[in-house]
């Protein structure tokens, strides 16, 4: 499925290239959807450079630069298991589903089963900016943005035009490669891209507990995107998109392969105060679950998720007309529908497993938002409401023997849904040039992810199980923030916040191995026994401070958040009262030092700090804090040719990730070198 709908994506993004040159202007598109709305001048809105995306590995170490963000472990795409690298901000963590919405031109991409995000699917070198909202609820986005909003644009004719190609060689036999090509044709716009990634990985396990079967975590990922962009109407244009990647890791050990392919096709209209988007996306998932004994000295296949389908369907369309010269409105609505299965063999005995699992369903929901923002001389006023109407259905959990194909779980769990409301209202004083007051208070929303929902898991000897009841989460925040730019190229902002994330989903500790459980069955000694429960709420208070000033070629950027964020919990999650969510540190900051010479000639330095967290939600395990250096570098030798050199954890630094329930300690990247060429050729 997923090679017939790039394979057809690709067709629909190259037929614009049959046109004819026209004899006039040729730049009539843009590839952009549109502006952001006048009303999110009162929200906290950080932009990421687009020279910061040019020396990027992964858009995740892009993506740490922005204070307060964090996926929820440590470690990188390269590394982790892909279930682990849901993202939020604002320490409203404590479960590896996404608390923030990602987008990519207007599309969601989180996985439509899990939750989580396929990070090697975006190559920073193909996008046109980055920009992240903190706070926000839903707003006009639509259900997710709990925490925030990150949105991706792809690369448009003023920065893809022409040829341009990279190769670099790096530490433990790593492997990059990224080309992409763009031209104007027919009176719009057309390019693709191609990035790969390979490397023998470094061993997750720390030195002091490696055992015989410890070995490096070797992976190899890859992406194609193709995108055309073209006029249909005076001031309207349509773009066709089509990503598709696989992404194929191991985890450290025999049996603990894990293998990721997706494919992702759009259609966008857009006019000058509207537009209208329609996406499908295909995704396939096989994770094989290792069990390592005491000693380290054996390994045996604890289950295989040999196949993970799922399919996310949707559609959004929105309208800003204006009342009079002062008054923006923006009409629309959004529908999204989700369905997956994760297919799993489990039980092992002898290396050969007795059952069989599926667990699965389908989630929809669909929604109406509005919202009007008045914008004076010095004073924006801006409210929005929108509701939602969600359906989980078809939700199935049945279990099996192998041998004799006998039931042993056959739950069918009925089908439910509901109505949320939410919204958000703000304000920004400009009292004198180049100082902004603002101030927001905001109501936003999360639905359950299949996998929370219906699939129970385990990771070394730790089981989880699934909660077919979950209720859909549900924030209330407010900030209040200044801007101020002294000079026209310095910027220094402040945001205070507090969230209180009701009915946060969270992995409950219920027991302690040996012994039988509901929902998992047997938990060996040293294992923990968790259950995805509602609790109460997540209570997250802090402030976030960024800048950066500018100066001839030199550029200097730095931020800091920090946190207090703590659970509110009662029953039977009661032990968690008041005790900090799972892999949420206090306190984030990171700073770059950048300077750009001519012909594109880059270095930069990038230092970033995160605080000591906590692996579990009861805070015995805790993972010490780390201060980390990298750097990038390109220097050019000849007219479109350069060299490029990049350095990870230089100062290689022991990084906790994380802890299993035995006390097995993993740490993320230590220290890694690439060089290699780059080349452009610009039309």
């Amino acid at each position: 499925m997923h090679r017939r709908s790039l394979a057809l994506l690709l067709v629909a993004c190259a037929s614009p290239s049959l046109a004819q040159e026209p004899s006039g202007p040729t730049i009539v598109v843009t590839g952009r959807g549109l502006a952001p709305g006048t009303g999110e001048g009162v929200l906290d809105v950080v932009e990421v450079p687009r020279a910061r995306l040019e020396t990027a590995e992964r858009l995740e170490d892009v993506l740490r630069d922005v204070p307060g963000f964090q996926l929820f472990r440590r470690s990188d795409a390269s590394s982790a298991n892909p279930t682990s690298q849901g993202a939020t901000l604002r320490a409203l963590g404590g479960n590896a589903s996404s608390r923030a919405l990602l987008l990519l031109d207007g599309v969601p991409q989180t996985d439509p089963f899990g939750g989580w995000v396929s990070w090697p699917a975006f190559d920073p070198y193909r996008l046109g900016s980055v920009r992240v909202t903190r706070g926000g609820g839903s707003g006009v986005e639509g259900p997710g943005a709990l925490a925030g909003t990150i949105e991706l644009e792809s690369a448009g004719p003023d920065i893809a035009r022409g040829v341009r190609a990279q190769a670099l060689y790096g530490s433990r036999d790593s492997l990059e490669g990224r080309a992409a090509w763009g031209t104007l044709v027919g009176g719009g716009f057309a390019s693709l891209s191609a990035a790969y990634a390979r490397g023998d990985g470094f061993i997750p396990i720390v030195a002091e507990q490696r055992g015989p079967v410890d070995r490096p975590a070797p992976y190899e990922q890859a992406s194609l995107a193709a995108r055309a962009v073209f006029p249909v109407a005076p001031d309207v244009e349509l773009q066709a998109s089509g990503l598709g990647f696989t992404d194929r890791r191991e985890r450290g050990t025999a049996l603990s392969g894990i293998a990721t392919t997706g494919a992702d096709a759009s259609l966008r209209l857009v006019g000058r105060r509207w537009s209208a988007l329609a996406y499908v996306q295909s995704r396939d998932f096989f994770n094989s679950f290792a069990s390592v004994n005491a000693a380290r000295t054996a390994v045996a296949r604890a289950s295989e998720q040999y196949s993970v389908p799922s399919t996310g369907l949707g559609a959004r369309a929105e309208w800003r007309p204006r009342v009079g010269k002062d008054v923006e409105l923006r009409l629309g609505g959004d529908w999204r529908d989700t369905r997956g299965v994760s297919r799993e063999l489990f039980s092992y005995v002898a290396d050969a497993p007795t059952r069989i699992r599926a667990a699965g369903g389908r989630a929809r929901t669909v929604g109406a938002f509005a919202e009007a923002t008045w914008a004076g001389d010095r004073l924006t006023l801006t409210a929005s409401g929108r509701l939602d109407r969600w359906d989980l259905s078809r939700g199935a959990l049945v279990e099996r023997t192998i041998a004799t194909q006998a039931l042993l779980t056959d739950a069918h769990y009925p089908d439910r849904g509901g109505w949320q409301p939410t919204g958000r209202a703000g304000l920004a004083w400009r009292p004198v040039p180049g100082l902004t007051l603002r101030s927001a208070a905001y109501a936003g929303w999360r639905l359950p992810t299949l996998n929370e929902l219906y699939r129970p898991f385990r990771a070394g000897t730790d089981a989880t199980a699934a909660n077919p009841s979950l209720a859909p989460e549900r924030l209330k925040g407010a900030e209040a923030g200044v801007d101020w730019r002294p000079l026209a190229h310095a910027r220094l902002g402040l945001t205070l916040f507090a969230n209180r994330l009701e009915d946060g989903i969270a992995n409950v500790t219920m027991g302690k191995g040996p012994g039988n459980f509901p929902g998992v069955g047997f938990v060996a000694a040293g294992g923990v026994y968790r259950v995805r429960e509602n609790i109460d709420a997540i209570v997250s208070r802090g402030v976030e401070i960024d800048g950066s000033v500018d100066r001839g070629p030199w550029r200097l950027s730095a931020g800091w958040s920090f946190a207090d964020a703590s659970v509110r919990a009662s029953g039977a999650a009661a032990p968690l009262d008041r005790l900090r969510p799972a892999q949420t540190p206090r306190s984030t900051g990171s700073a770059t030092l950048a300077w750009q010479g001519t012909r594109r000639a880059v270095l930069s330095v990038t230092g970033r700090y995160v605080s000591a967290q906590y692996e579990d939600d009861l805070n015995r395990q805790r993972l010490p804090g780390a201060f980390t250096l990298d750097a990038a570098a390109r220097l050019p030798l000849a007219r479109g040719v350069a060299v490029e050199a990049r350095g990870e954890n230089l100062a290689n630094r022991r990084i906790y990730a994380g802890i299993s329930g035995d006390g097995i300690v993993e740490r993320a990247t230590p220290r890694a070198l690439w060089i290699g060429l780059s080349f452009s050729a610009l039309p």
